[in-house]
């Protein structure tokens, strides 16, 4: 679908020669796939940047000088063995992974994409989520613990018929999507900069690189309980499914959220109404409508399952700019599926709320020193697809991520897509509409069999607004 014009590596001009322990947080993404996010942007006009080639060799050069202050992003992985006694001397008790930041570089490519494919190629309104761009993104089907062989960041620059593609490839090991999210417009801002031979709008906000540990000091690796790490990686073959991108407009969202509100007023739960945000009315409404979909037996169990930031429930807070992982999943109680549905939108919305309120600082530390106290012996916990309850939903990302003011010295994107990574049947990840004002976007995926019950579903389809027109073409 793409043919490959180039291939270089990106390092920071600096090699500070460290090492940063994956910690609590970071070590459960090791199996997971790495994250592809990516930007649709026009084609630039003018003589700034007449060529695709002129956008790539500007998009390289800013990534250099971001990469002084995000150098982890531009090392590898090393897997440390940790000794104890044994009866023969010194054995092997267990593995740890650390950064290593030696500025081994980034991989930056360009691509043309075949046969004449344009931005509405990619960005079809009220459709399956298009397969070409599965070919925007660099490793495809790696996972996190690749990180030692592969390089932590992939960017791949596709030049299309009428526009431009930055697909991200980025491992969840290194950060979550908040500081990833964080670094791509930190990139932006230095790269507007450059086009423009201006200062930065406001001094750039440096991550905050040291990991986060309970006692506040210095964090220790995390020490994995085998001889080798691989044999505690798993690599779960994907499955097919469809993928839609669904639009929720503010005047919907405010629908539901109302509908809920009132549901739970008639039962007598007014603080659950009081507490109720647009956030958990969309979940509702997606984790209802998906166990419809499944047709599932009476006696099978359902729970909705969230990703959940840390930084601001822990006291004292970890600022914006912490640099790692700092997510955790939450969930809802488990209901039998008919009861989730006879309970109604309310009760389903309220149970989200119940389950982000319990999310504290005390219950954080309780699952941190647990994992601290016995780290996992198979299968830890992550964000890898075989923890996936194929009765639940998963919500992730976020639409409080920045993903539309990164503008690069191409223009604001005209819409974020993302690869095939990560996607798992009745998971769903939410992103903010470029032209903001309250909307929600929610890519979702589900089987064929599954979404094909879905698009019958009248509740659903009568919260689902029109898809706001992208603005693609030539301008």
């Amino acid at each position: 679908m793409v043919t490959v014009v180039s291939s270089r590596t990106v390092r920071p001009p600096l090699r500070p020669r460290r090492r940063i322990p994956l910690t609590t947080w970071d070590v459960p993404m090791l199996s997971a796939n790495y994250i592809q996010k990516g930007h649709l942007f026009h084609k630039p006009t003018g003589t700034l940047l007449p060529t695709a080639a002129h956008v790539v060799d500007h998009l390289a050069a800013a990534l250099a000088d971001a990469l002084v202050h995000y150098y982890p992003v531009a090392g590898r992985f090393v897997t440390d063995q940790h000794y104890g006694d044994g009866e023969q001397g010194d054995v092997v008790v267990g593995c740890s992974v650390s950064i290593d930041c030696d500025g081994q570089g980034v991989q930056v490519v360009h691509a043309v994409a075949d046969d004449g494919v344009t931005m509405a190629d990619v960005v079809p309104p009220d459709v399956d989520v298009p397969p070409v761009l599965q070919s925007f993104f660099l490793l495809d089907g790696a996972i996190n613990y690749d990180g030692r062989n592969h390089p932590l960041l992939a960017v791949q620059v596709t030049d299309l018929a009428d526009g431009v593609f930055v697909g991200f490839s980025y491992n969840h090991a290194l950060s979550d999507g908040t500081a990833f999210w964080g670094f791509i417009n930190a990139w932006a801002e230095i790269a507007r900069a450059r086009l423009l031979g201006s200062p930065r709008e406001q001094p750039l906000r440096r991550p905050l690189l040291d990991r986060w540990s309970p006692d506040g000091g210095a964090a220790a690796p995390v020490v994995l309980p085998c001889t080798e790490l691989s044999d505690l990686i798993e690599r779960t073959p994907q499955t097919l499914l469809r993928e839609r991108m669904l639009h929720f407009s503010s005047e919907s969202l405010a629908a539901l959220k109302e509908r809920a509100r009132q549901e739970l007023l008639a039962t007598g739960d007014a603080q659950g109404a009081a507490a109720l945000t647009r956030f958990q009315a969309l979940t509702s409404l997606l984790w209802r409508c998906i166990t419809r979909a499944r047709r599932l037996s009476p006696e099978k169990e359902t729970t909705c399952r969230v990703a959940i930031n840390n930084r601001g429930r822990l006291r004292p807070q970890l600022p914006a700019e912490y640099f790692g992982n700092a997510i955790s999943t939450i969930s809802t109680e488990a209901v039998r599926a008919p009861e989730l549905l006879e309970r109604g939108h309310g009760w389903a919305a309220a149970a989200v709320g119940r389950a982000v309120a319990a999310h504290t600082d005390a219950v954080i530390r309780e699952r941190v020193a647990a994992l601290t106290a016995k780290p996992p012996e198979r299968d830890p916990p992550a964000y890898m697809m075989s923890w996936h309850d194929p009765c639940g939903t998963l919500m992730g990302s976020s639409p409080r991520f920045d993903m539309f003011g990164c503008d690069f010295g191409l223009g604001k994107p005209v819409a974020a897509r993302s690869g095939k990574a990560n996607k798992v049947d009745g998971g769903t990840s939410l992103y903010p509409c470029p032209d903001g004002g309250g909307s929600m976007d929610a890519e979702l995926t589900l089987t064929p069999e599954h979404m094909a019950v879905l698009e019958e579903d009248e509740e659903f389809w009568a919260a689902v607004s029109p898809d706001a027109p992208a603005q693609v073409g030539n301008v």
